[in-house]
């Protein structure tokens, strides 16, 4: 299993407004194969964290270029800088 992570820092007093836009992201990450989930948390200091699962670390790598690319076109208005992405292998995960 392997995850890729997004990571950027909203302007302020935009969070309602990102937070509607960002869902557009689903079908860019979903379509990637080897897709097996998508979380995007958004923290009181305006840190927006998007974090996809991967069964490849292909997949992974292949969802950042398409999310950095999909953020810099939809999000730039709402976004206070550029955004970081990572991505490989997840080394503990836990369900119930």
């Amino acid at each position: 299993m392997y995850a890729a992570m997004r990571q950027f820092k909203a302007k302020a007093g935009k969070s309602d407004e990102l937070a509607q836009k960002i869902k557009g992201a689903v079908p860019i990450i979903s379509g990637v194969p080897g897709f097996m989930g998508y979380y995007v948390l958004y923290a009181p200091d305006d840190t927006v964290t998007a974090i996809s699962i991967f069964n490849t670390v292909e997949g992974a790598e292949e969802s950042n270029r398409r999310a950095l690319a999909w953020i810099e076109k939809h999000l730039a208005p709402l976004v206070a800088e550029p955004a970081k992405a990572t991505a490989g292998p997840v080394i503990v995960h836990s369900l119930p």
